[in-house]
């Protein structure tokens, strides 16, 4: 019975693991995977930067892309996040010079040009805010196969449940990785340095 039970047992707990994985706002490793290597990650797309400028998905290739979704009003895993991107890409000095980054909001609706202005440039003048029409921004993170969800939080506001980890693009746009939420920082500036170099991170 026990050997019965066992690979039963065995499923039960790869659940709970996966569960625990994605979380709220967290996403896997597998849809990333699930696309195929070799084609650009995540589509086209035409939106906006924090100054206004039109931004497509040009500004992804050529170069090592490093993209975060979140939104202004998150309380921990945005600041966070961006705080110690910042540090990592300050970390590698010369060596990530040729790495981009952009913080791409999951919340447009209050998320302006003015707003995301205003937020990047307290981490760092190497990261790049995105927004735009809500519709081409949901668009645009359901191709990077990002998770969102808006949240009632019952006093007539909202906050976004949203992924968590770090994309890592190669210089083609294609999917070289990611850096999850709470990731060391040893392990974040060698999968950036490996990206910068031209390798999978």
């Amino acid at each position: 019975m026990y050997s019965d039970a066992s690979p039963t047992m065995r499923f039960i707990l790869i659940g709970i693991l996966i569960a625990m994985a994605v979380g709220i706002g967290g996403m896997t490793i597998w849809s990333y995977r699930s696309h195929h290597s070799g084609e650009p990650y995540g589509g086209s797309f035409t939106l906006v930067d924090e100054k206004g400028a039109p931004i497509t998905e040009a500004a992804m290739r050529g170069r090592p892309s490093v993209v975060f979704f979140g939104f202004t009003h998150c309380p921990e895993v945005c600041p966070t996040t961006l705080f110690e991107l910042a540090g990592w890409l300050k970390t590698m000095g010369d060596s990530g010079k040729n790495l981009n980054a952009y913080f791409v909001t999951v919340d447009p609706e209050r998320d302006t040009p003015q707003i995301m202005n205003s937020y990047v440039s307290n981490f760092s003048d190497r990261i790049t805010g995105i927004t735009g029409d809500p519709d081409k921004v949901h668009a645009m993170a359901k191709a990077f196969g990002i998770y969102w969800k808006k949240v009632d939080t019952g006093d007539g506001d909202y906050t976004m449940d949203h992924t968590a980890s770090v994309l890592l693009l190669n210089a083609k746009g294609e999917f070289a990785g990611t850096i999850a939420y709470g990731e060391s920082a040893d392990t974040a500036i060698a999968k950036l340095k490996r990206l910068a170099a031209g390798g999978e991170a």
